[in-house]
Parts: C-alpha cells; sequence; structure tokens
C-alpha cells in the first residue's frame, strides 16, 4: 500500500506542475457551472431543487477530459524509457496501475469535491433529495473510473500521448453513444445486451437516485477489466 501511495502522489503532483490539474479544474468549473446556472436546462429554468442538471453537464464534460488526464499516464514514459526503469523499482506492476489509476481519480474527486457549493446553495432554494445527490456523485466517481481505467490502457499500448486521447475517445464513443443507438433500433436479446452495454443506461438510473447492483457491477467490471488490461501490458514490457 505505501508503494501505491507513493506513487499516486507522484503523479498527482506531476498534474499540478504541469498546470494540467489548474486547467481540468477551471474548465471543468466553468463548463458546469455555466450551464448547471446559466444555459438552456439550468437549475433556476427547471424550477426543482435537483442537481439533475449539473450531473447531466458533468457526464459529457468527464467524458472528454478524462482522456486528457490519462493520456499521458504511460505513455510518456513508453516515449522516455521511464518505465523500464520504474519496473526496475521493487514495485509489482498492480501496484504501478493502481498508483497511476488512484492519482487520476484522486483529481476527478478534488474537482467534484469543489463543486459541493452547488448542493449547498440549491439546498438552500428548496428540499432537495439528499439520497439523489449521493447517489448523483456516486454514478460520477464510478463512471470516470472506468473510463480512467480504459484510458490507462490505452496509454499502456503506446508510446503516443495524442494516439492514447483518441483511443480512449473512440472506445468511448461506443459506450457514451453507440451502444444505446443500437439498442433502440434492436429488440430481443441482442437489444437488452446493447442497452445494458449503453454506460448511459447505468448513469441515468443513479442520477435518479437508484442504486442497483446491476448499475454498480456494470461500472466496477469495466474498472476491473481496464486496470487488468494495463497490468497485463506492463507484464509484457516488463519481460520483453
Amino acid at each position: 500500500m505505501k508503494q501505491i501511495w507513493i506513487i499516486t502522489k507522484r503523479e498527482l503532483q506531476a498534474y499540478f506542475d504541469s498546470l494540467m490539474a489548474y486547467i481540468l479544474l477551471i474548465l471543468f468549473l466553468g463548463f458546469s457551472g455555466f450551464f448547471t446556472w446559466i444555459y438552456g436546462s439550468d437549475i433556476f429554468f427547471i424550477k426543482q431543487a435537483s442537481l439533475q442538471a449539473f450531473f447531466s453537464i458533468a457526464y459529457w464534460t468527464l467524458f472528454f477530459f478524462i482522456p486528457s488526464l490519462t493520456m499521458r499516464l504511460l505513455s510518456e514514459e513508453n516515449k522516455t524509457g521511464t518505465i523500464e526503469l520504474l519496473l526496475t523499482k521493487p514495485v509489482t506492476n498492480w501496484q504501478v496501475i493502481m498508483g497511476k489509476f488512484l492519482s487520476a481519480l484522486a483529481l476527478i474527486v478534488i474537482a467534484l469535491l469543489l463543486t459541493l457549493p452547488y448542493y449547498f446553495t440549491v439546498a438552500s432554494l428548496g428540499n432537495i433529495d439528499n439520497g439523489q445527490v449521493f447517489s448523483g456523485y456516486l454514478a460520477l466517481i464510478l463512471f470516470s473510473s472506468m473510463y480512467i481505467s480504459i484510458g490507462l490502457y490505452t496509454s499502456s499500448v503506446t508510446n503516443n500521448q495524442i494516439v492514447s486521447y483518441l483511443l480512449t475517445l473512440s472506445i468511448g464513443i461506443f459506450f457514451q453513444i453507440i451502444f444505446g443507438m443500437l439498442s433502440r433500433g434492436v429488440s430481443g436479446l441482442i437489444g437488452h445486451i446493447l442497452n445494458y452495454l449503453s454506460v448511459y443506461t447505468h448513469f441515468e438510473s443513479m442520477t435518479r437516485g437508484v442504486i442497483d447492483s446491476r448499475d454498480i457491477i456494470y461500472f466496477l467490471s469495466f474498472i476491473f477489466l481496464g486496470l487488468v488490461l494495463s497490468e497485463t501490458m506492463l507484464i509484457k514490457k516488463r519481460y520483453t
């Protein structure tokens, strides 16, 4: 656990040293705040004490921002050759993967914590469903974790950060858009499978305040799969 914490702290510090963290936080808060409070389906427009508008905006904002966080995690080390040096240290492949995964997740959690004033402001406007708010934030964390694990994997297979970004985004488009679109045009078992693969199906359910084991299992399964695939790539590099 100590090794994981050291790697997590090092990677998180690297985000702030490169200004990536500040850029992400400013843009995320700017986009989510603007569309939550001012434009279109904002809170004052729907006239409800609910953070549903924020969750909907954060859903898309994080989808585009997360690949920019993960694209450098392993691809930069592949490019510079420091991955070989790291793998000679007394750390396991899993500790390396978990440390890098948790560093990106920690930055997302920091970004979400900075949106808590939204909650307190909305709560002062009316009776807010605290269970729905908790479920919505949990959905964002699980959603982010899933894409971080995917981004970590794409970063492990290339030494080009742009390629990693585009690969993560391309894979994400299937879960974010394509599976959902296909499920509406297909009936029967195939339609149910495609609908289950759509991330929006599970995210939307949780933001309504429903915490279903099927949704939790969905996110945890893809998180685990992404981490295992990333570790597999590290094992390959260690012994080649």
